[in-house]
């Protein structure tokens, strides 16, 4: 009866498949927005001053941290809970895939949070005219907030680390 419950459990963790296949499915539908951006950005590039270009170029690169976040958790995920994954009978495929365990998976999370989060209050600041304060206050606020957990987890991680 043990073995069976204690099979019929880690077989649940197909049931997370659908979440990663979900996630593919973001990241076709956000490379779909950033060729919208990229074909405005490049069509109206001769009327637009340094200012909205750099805003233009700070979405673009919002979209690829974005999609650089969902494919970290989707492979990560995918090795860390559902099942390995033999890098060497793939050819082409990077050797982090197989070797991101759970807490590398946080930092690197962690990090993208931080870069999006960054890239979102500089163009709030580019564009300083139209907002209001109190939403930078808060944008900056939140900011800080994830920079705070990233070096929380990061100190963390380096005093659970094995001493050697």
């Amino acid at each position: 009866m043990k073995s069976w419950i204690e099979n019929a459990l880690a077989a649940t963790r197909w049931l997370l498949l659908p979440f990663y296949l979900a996630i593919a499915v973001a990241m076709a539908l956000l490379l779909a927005k950033t060729g919208m951006r990229a074909w405005q950005f490049a069509a109206s590039f001769a009327s637009l001053d340094e200012d909205q270009s750099v805003l233009a170029a700070l979405a673009i690169i919002d979209l690829t941290l974005t999609a650089s976040l969902l494919l970290i958790v989707a492979l990560a995920g995918y090795v860390n809970f559902i099942a390995a994954v033999d890098v060497k009978a793939h050819e082409n495929w990077p050797d982090w895939i197989a070797h991101v365990d759970f807490a590398e998976l946080k930092r690197k999370l962690m990090g993208a949070i931080v870069a999006i989060s960054a890239i979102k209050l500089l163009e709030a600041f580019m564009n300083v005219d139209h907002e209001p304060d109190r939403t930078l206050a808060w944008m900056v606020g939140v900011h800080i907030a994830f920079v705070v957990s990233a070096l929380a987890l990061a100190i963390g991680d380096r005093l659970s680390a094995p001493k050697g």
